[in-house]
């Protein structure tokens, strides 16, 4: 039949795609034509945005920490919900002016939001809100939200995506999806000026949500501009085939990135070779990416001297790439 789907073809192609990739892999799909990569339409040139959490930076006061931050050439600073529900005008003040500004918000929320118990569920959602809330008054770039953790009491799988979504089926009414818990906080988040955040983790922490592609498609089910995700390269490490695949995986989705040392989770340079960054920068130029890069780890040597080269590490590695 003419209409009939070349199987053979499809077979052939693929097996050439595989072939370029297995030779330079995510690098070796760039034989591919530009217009054709409709994952990743790039919207602005890429750009290395390095942010940090505030405990790993060394100082007693917070105006101390920015100092060193911009003396290293960290332009974010990344803090706990805890801390910014107690801070906000502290923060507002200390930034101003400075070339530093307010990333992501880490948690902080009360409950989860697949939990079986429904108050454990209305509590995340009202504390998520206040949140949020606070994240746009700092100009963040979103509250990072893991659904469930696994100690955490949580609706079977199908009926906790049902839950965040608000639909079972691809042809389902428009309408179902208004009822997710996503959109409810997506809208919220969207009219704060700021976003949800959903964070993969490693099956060791999560089993509901592991890799970049799955948040990616939980975000392509709500569509909503206050729902997004981000990748961790430390999580990567143990979930991903590919750094690159996963980043171009999440594509417009992605607004943020965790990064630390690829075996003890320290700061990037001190687990030495192991710490390559290189196939997942790659993997961020193809998407245009230009939100922040943010250290989340611990540091075993002197920060003074480990934080500056850890600076010039991922500059040069995000420049190989």
């Amino acid at each position: 039949m003419s209409g009939c789907f070349d199987r053979r073809g499809f077979l052939q192609g693929g097996a050439m795609a595989a072939a370029a990739m297995a030779v330079g892999g995510c690098n070796g799909a760039r034989w591919a034509k530009e217009s054709d990569v409709k994952c990743c339409p790039k919207s602005a040139e890429a750009k290395l945005r390095l942010s940090s959490g505030m405990g790993i930076i060394p100082g007693e006061t917070l105006q101390q920490k920015l100092d060193k931050m911009e003396k290293w050439g960290f332009e974010g600073l990344e803090v706990g919900g805890g801390y910014l529900r107690s801070n906000v005008k502290q923060l507002k003040e200390a930034l101003k002016g400075r070339a530093v500004r307010m990333s992501a918000i880490c948690a902080g929320f009360d409950g989860w939001l697949i939990a079986e118990d429904p108050a454990v569920r209305n509590k995340a959602m009202t504390t998520m809100k206040e949140l949020l809330t606070l994240a746009g008054e700092v100009g963040s770039t979103g509250l990072i939200i893991v659904p469930a953790f696994n100690d955490q009491k949580s609706l079977p799988h199908q009926q906790a995506r049902e839950l965040l979504t608000g639909f079972k089926r691809w042809d389902a009414p428009a309408a179902e999806r208004k009822a997710g818990l996503l959109q409810e906080l997506g809208d919220h988040a969207a009219k704060a000026g700021t976003r949800i955040l959903l964070e993969p983790l490693n099956r060791q922490e999560c089993y509901f949500l592991r890799t970049l592609a799955d948040a990616a498609s939980i975000c392509k089910d709500v569509e909503n501009p206050g729902i997004a995700m981000m990748g961790d390269f430390w999580h990567m490490t143990w979930e991903e085939t590919s750094d690159c695949g996963a980043f171009l995986s999440a594509g417009k989705y992605l607004h943020h990135v965790h990064i630390a040392s690829r075996r003890e989770r320290r700061t990037p340079t001190e687990d030495g070779a192991a710490d390559s960054y290189v196939d997942g920068f790659r993997g961020l130029k193809m998407i245009g990416y230009r939100d922040f890069v943010s250290l989340e780890c611990g540091t075993q040597g002197d920060k003074e001297k480990v934080l500056p080269a850890c600076v010039a590490l991922l500059r040069e590695q995000w420049t190989e790439a």
